[in-house]
Order: structure tokens, then C-alpha cells, then sequence
């Protein structure tokens, strides 16, 4: 198994079924839950493991995925209200060594908590439509709302994995 895509690497669906989306939405509502369960009661010395060697240790995935799933919430409210937006990105390595990584993870648990629950239902009520629209990257590459569900469900649970790789003894 590789470490650094313990679930597999991102395959975005060209093809995208209706029940597809409601288990990627599931995934994506459930996620805030199942994190705080596997880390509530996690000391400083857990909170610093690491899944491999140079890898992002616990606290620090935990506050990634909050900044990564907030800039997907923006990116699809985006594509909802503009015609084909093209996105920012951001240097994920960058904003982890930022000092509000510091902070406890109680803080971003909270916020995903939160986020999660504003995101899920949106995309609940989402119509065949609005699945379709897009946005795109810098580079070009465009993505169909209904395939950046598809990330979104992917990188929660990639992250997820990771830190249970983290947490193993």
C-alpha cells in the first residue's frame, strides 16, 4: 500500500449517476463526525504523528482539510453564480506552516462541523442543472460541480485515511 494515497489516487468521473452524488454527499455530511470521533481524545503527542516519513503530522491535516473543503465550498458557490469561474489556487504546504495551524484542533473541527452542514445542504438541493456547471482551474482544466463532489468526498476520506495511518501503533 502506498502511504501517500492509502484509499487510491483522485479518479475524476467523467460519467456521474444520481446515486453516486447522494453517496459522495453522504460521505461529505459525515465526515465532520467520524474526524471528531477518531481524534476527540487525542493527546499533543498523537496530534504531531505522522502517516510517513516528511508527511503532515495529525494537527496539521486536520486544519488542510478545513482550508481545502472551504475553498471547495467556495468553488462551487462560485460555478453556482458565474458563468465557467476560473478558481484560485493556493499553496497547501504554505498556508500549513501559517500559525493558525497551531491552534487546537478543537477550533477546526468546529468550523468543519459548521461547514459541513451549510455544504450539505447545498449540495441536497442542487438541481441536474446546477450539477453541471463548472469552473476552472488556472491551468484550464474545467470541473463539472457534480465531479468536484466527487473530489471532495475523496480528499476528506484520503486525509481521513491518512490520519488513522498516523494514529496506528
Amino acid at each position: 500500500m502506498d502511504n501517500r494515497y492509502p484509499i487510491g489516487q483522485f479518479e475524476c468521473p467523467n460519467e456521474v449517476q444520481k446515486k453516486d452524488i447522494q453517496m459522495w454527499i453522504k460521505e461529505i455530511s459525515t465526515l465532520p463526525s467520524r474526524l471528531n470521533a477518531l481524534t476527540v481524545s487525542l493527546d499533543e503527542i498523537k496530534l504531531t504523528k505522522t502517516y510517513r516519513e516528511n508527511s503532515w503530522n495529525v494537527r496539521q491535516l486536520i486544519h488542510h482539510i478545513v482550508d481545502s473543503h472551504l475553498n471547495g465550498y467556495m468553488r462551487i458557490k462560485l460555478a453556482l453564480t458565474e458563468e465557467n469561474p476560473v478558481v484560485k489556487t493556493y499553496e497547501e504546504s504554505e498556508w500549513a506552516g501559517l500559525t493558525d495551524y497551531n491552534l487546537p484542533v478543537k477550533v477546526s473541527l468546529q468550523l468543519l462541523k459548521s461547514l459541513h452542514e451549510r455544504w450539505t445542504y447545498l449540495l441536497e438541493n442542487l438541481t441536474d442543472t446546477q450539477l453541471k456547471r463548472t469552473y476552472q482551474y488556472p491551468d484550464g482544466n474545467k470541473m463539472r460541480i457534480e465531479q468536484s463532489i466527487a473530489l471532495y468526498a475523496w480528499h476528506g476520506n484520503h486525509h481521513f485515511a491518512h490520519i488513522q495511518l498516523a494514529l496506528k501503533d
